[in-house]
């Protein structure tokens, strides 16, 4: 049947969980799909109503508000999927101060002030005022804009499921190189005992920062795969199974019963030069503590195009976000292994 705008919204919504989730099944008007169908039939849906540069003209406001939706639903589950092991993401209402509350040990309170530091959009580096229990972090606009031709679009060569991905991927991308920027603002602010710098893995330096971290809480090591490929045991005591999981992994996913995530890597661009993620770098995280990075999401996401003099259309988006670190736990380590160093 055909659907209206309350049932596009509510496809709109339904759908987005469903990305997120390929294996269950969701309920839309009371009927049960899988989330494949529903995924295809929003694309097919949104596609419809910008099938020609006719049609999109005159659904264009339902076509972003529909884009909107999805994406505000979509984004913030996305990057706690990705990053929620060592990320707290919340969201917050449009003009609402996005204020964390946190648990503070009171062995944790004495080094907080110098360990609580905020990475903004485009590399601006400052201070947090930490506030009794909790942490505000300020956000920023952050988006982009594709640029369609009519012909494309006579043509069907552009579709805006096509850019609903994109922008998707891109947003996502955007939060993640935040998350990076927090990282090192991380790594700089830790010292003395907490942070070991050699040029190579050393299983010694290595355990001794575990056992730092495990005096808070079981440590856990978020690293690069590069950086987790170098955390190979002295011979001695490598047994056939070990070796037989470097072969199949390429890493221990546990190191002396500590459990070893890895970050995703990415890149700048395609060239594939630069690296969004330091590799030469592990986090010692101690589990349970507070997570140390903190990304905010503050309304919804907001889309509205352009109309250009060569009748092309410029499509922008954008949403507003935060990410900041939080260091007051004095059990989390850094290791650094400079032969890993590479271009940032």
């Amino acid at each position: 049947m055909a659907l209206n705008k309350e049932n596009l919204m509510e496809l709109a919504r339904v759908s987005a969980r469903a990305s997120l989730n390929p294996s269950t099944t969701f309920s839309f008007q009371n009927e049960k799909f899988s989330a494949d169908a529903l995924n295809k039939t929003f694309a097919q849906e949104l596609n419809a109503l910008g099938a020609t540069p006719q049609l999109f003209r005159e659904n264009q406001n339902l076509i972003y508000t529909l884009l909107e939706t999805a994406l505000t639903e979509v984004l913030p589950v996305k990057v706690m999927q990705s990053y929620g092991q060592f990320a707290d993401v919340q969201t917050y209402a449009q003009g609402t101060k996005p204020v964390f509350r946190v648990k503070i040990s009171e062995a944790s309170k004495k080094r907080a002030k110098q360990f609580v530091t905020k990475v903004g959009l485009a590399g601006r580096y400052e201070t947090f005022k930490l506030d009794g229990w909790t942490m505000e972090v300020p956000t920023s606009a952050y988006g982009g804009a594709a640029r369609v031709e009519w012909e494309e679009m006579l043509d069907g060569r552009f579709t805006l499921n096509d850019y609903y991905n994109l922008v998707l991927e891109g947003m996502d991308e955007a939060v993640y190189r935040e998350i990076a920027k927090a990282l090192k603002a991380m790594v700089d602010n830790i010292k003395g005992n907490n942070k070991t710098t050699q040029s190579k893995f050393d299983e010694a330096q290595m355990d001794k920062m575990l056992s730092i971290a495990d005096a808070y809480g079981k440590g856990t090591i978020y690293c690069t795969f590069e950086f987790a490929a170098t955390m190979l045991p002295q011979e001695a005591w490598a047994s056939n199974s070990m070796k037989e999981e470097i072969w199949n992994n390429g890493y221990f996913s546990r190191y002396k019963g500590h459990n070893v995530i890895i970050l995703p890597q990415s890149f700048e661009d395609t060239t594939h030069t630069k690296k969004v993620i330091d590799p030469s770098i592990a986090y010692i995280i101690p589990t349970g503590s507070e997570k140390p990075v903190k990304v905010a999401f503050e309304g919804s996401a907001q889309v509205k195009s352009f109309e250009n003099r060569d009748w092309s259309t410029e499509i922008q988006t954008y949403q507003k976000l935060g990410v900041a670190t939080y260091l007051v736990n004095p059990g989390i380590c850094v290791y650094e292994n400079t032969s890993l160093k590479t271009d940032m």
